[in-house]
């Protein structure tokens, strides 16, 4: 897969698809301001997406949810989704209220989530955490939309047992804590807490926080309670 810069040097390439072409400019010109990015393409529907997409291979895919011809769902399935040969790194960008799409893009595939209005700062983390193959949970979007999967089903038995303290780390990932609130919480290295995260995403056979995250409400390891305040 495409987007590891394995600390080369190499630019992170970006892919923009939004409807609106000042949200895309806006995208543009934050993203261009960082050396490590470079926006290579630009689509103003669904379908020209994936077309760009599929062509350049961009590192990184920045997809808006509300699209015409495709929306942002359908896109990220198509990219990412279960049974893409090849998938792609797909950032959903989403607003307050389409907590159920942003559910449904996290089951298609997407390792990230972005409030349009979140600010430069979020937008470029984003973009990064998902080049490393990782992704950026907001505890603003996405601790709401994962409480979706709480009580749907029956808790599963743990696939792989976690240690205690790998039960600590995830809850915490799953209630939007950061690496950097997971050490100081835990009086821990911020080193210990990637081991842990590591540790944790090859027992459990996820690929990034989101997949922790939706794994750790899916059993029942969080509820409601545990919920920071917002």
């Amino acid at each position: 897969m495409s987007g590891d810069n394995g600390g080369n040097g190499a630019r992170t390439r970006v892919l923009i698809a939004d409807d609106q072409e000042m949200v895309r400019t806006g995208f543009r010109l934050i993203l261009g301001t960082q050396p490590d990015l470079e926006v290579i393409g630009e689509a103003a529907d669904g379908a020209e997406c994936v077309e760009l997409a599929r062509r350049m291979r961009p590192d990184v895919c920045l997809v808006d949810i509300r699209m015409p011809r495709l929306d942002g769902l359908e896109v990220t399935r198509a990219l990412a989704g279960p049974g893409v040969t090849d998938p792609m790194r797909v950032v959903v960008v989403t607003t307050f209220d389409q907590d159920d799409y942003a559910y449904t893009a996290l089951r298609n595939g997407a390792c990230g989530f972005l409030l349009k209005d979140a600010g430069s700062t979020l937008l470029i983390e984003a973009v990064r955490c998902a080049a490393r193959g990782d992704a950026l949970v907001s505890p603003a979007v996405t601790i709401r939309l994962l409480k979706h999967l709480a009580g749907q089903q029956p808790p599963a038995a743990l696939p792989h047992p976690l240690s205690e303290r790998e039960l600590e780390v995830t809850r915490l990932v799953a209630v939007g804590r950061t690496n950097q609130e997971v050490c100081g919480e835990l009086y821990v290295s911020l080193g210990t807490v990637k081991t842990h995260l590591a540790n944790i995403k090859d027992k459990l056979g996820v690929r990034n926080r989101v997949e922790i995250a939706a794994w750790a409400w899916e059993t029942g390891l969080v509820h409601d309670r545990q919920t920071p305040p917002t």
